[in-house]
């Protein structure tokens, strides 16, 4: 039989899903290996240095920067709270005494009798890391965090925006070539992950950000109401960093493309779950891309699978995603895979490959223009 390779998404109902949780800088992991977690448990915390904040103290006191050591009511290493006072002139004859308050709380860093201020350090900062996943401590990264694994819902995204997030399944279009627009937010889906089924709306990610919704997870959006969202166009980047209060999952592509039937259908199988969600996305070297994670249980009923494929094996009957204009985006089954390179319309030559669409239409396409629809 005719085979080839290319690259490809993953939507599977259950897989082996292993989390890398680390700490930005070196500190303290929290979990012994084979300790159970929860996704919104800590694994490793450390601190950070707060912020410098400099106080021109000579200065507040019209006094020369040498006359300094002399006026301070506090040392290097003391902790001085918002609002006390920290240094005091002599006046005249005891009179026209000034007093200056420290701005913020902090530790005294440094004074300088040469420029006349004092460097205060803001608290240390805690920065922790958390499972992200429901499952099992794996690995113990001594510093640095832990290796989180479980049996798991993968869905990975073309393109996403936000960073990680938790939240319970909720399904918000009824099909999956709904719009998700405005009307379909409600209240009381504040925290939730919202699924939707077509394009996402604008109006619907302020709907969602007003109601608290923690992502939405859709088929398409369009790049003008990305441009809305976010406030200005968004280049060639890694995304997952935009504070936008919610995070955004798009399933197959820009415009008005509806989530894949099996996609949705998934999802929707797994409605009232709590899922982790991240938009992190990089299309460059060292790809990367948006996820829907649900942590499996004993419980749940084993999937159902169809005869399974060599991953990134292309093959008769395979499901693609094609990424190329004018079909960017449409789901499609490959129905024949030529060995013979074809002549294209730029007068170029490449492998190419048939594809059916939904409608019974066929057309031929270059093999770099699909992606492959992992399981």
């Amino acid at each position: 039989m005719a085979k080839a390779y290319t690259p490809g998404l993953k939507v599977s109902a259950r897989t082996n899903f292993r989390a890398r949780r680390l700490l930005p800088v070196q500190g303290d992991v929290l979990v012994k290996l084979g300790d159970r977690v929860r996704a919104r448990d800590i694994v490793a915390r450390t601190f950070i240095d707060g912020d410098v904040v400099p106080v021109a103290v000579a200065s507040l006191l019209s006094v020369q920067a040498a006359d300094l050591p002399d006026l301070l009511l506090v040392k290097i290493g003391d902790e001085v709270a918002a609002g006390q006072i920290i240094a005091r002139s002599k006046g005249i004859f005891g009179f026209g005494k000034k007093e200056v308050a420290s701005p913020s709380a902090g530790t005294v860093e440094s004074v300088s009798a040469t420029t006349g201020q004092m460097m205060l350090r803001g608290a240390q900062l805690a920065v922790e890391t958390k499972a992200y996943i429901d499952g099992t401590v794996v690995e113990i990264l001594p510093g640095e965090g832990a290796v989180v694994e479980t049996d798991a819902v993968f869905v990975q995204g073309i393109f996403g925006i936000g960073g990680e997030t938790i939240g319970a399944i909720r399904m918000a279009s009824a099909t999956p070539n709904a719009i998700l627009d405005a009307a379909q937010i409600k209240p009381d889906m504040k925290g939730c992950v919202v699924v939707g089924g077509a394009r996402i709306t604008a109006v619907a990610v302020k709907a969602a950000q007003a109601a608290g919704v923690a992502a939405i997870v859709s088929g398409g959006i369009d790049d003008s109401d990305l441009k809305a969202i976010l406030g200005y166009d968004l280049g060639v980047a890694i995304t997952g960093t935009e504070k936008i209060g919610l995070t955004i999952v798009v399933t197959e592509g820009f415009g008005d493309i509806a989530m894949a039937e099996r996609t949705f259908a998934l999802l929707k199988s797994f409605e009232g779950r709590e899922a982790s969600v991240n938009g992190a996305t990089q299309i460059r070297a060292g790809v990367m891309r948006p996820e829907i994670i649900i942590a499996r249980t004993a419980a749940d009923p084993a999937p159902t699978h169809g005869a399974r494929t060599e991953a990134g094996a292309l093959e008769i009957g395979t499901q693609v995603r094609l990424i190329r204009d004018p079909h960017f985006g449409v789901l499609a089954s490959v129905t024949a895979l030529p060995n013979e390179p074809a002549v294209l319309e730029s007068g170029s030559k490449a492998r190419v490959l048939e594809v059916a669409f939904s409608d019974g239409r066929r057309v031929t396409v270059p093999r770099a223009n699909v992606e492959l629809i992992e399981t």
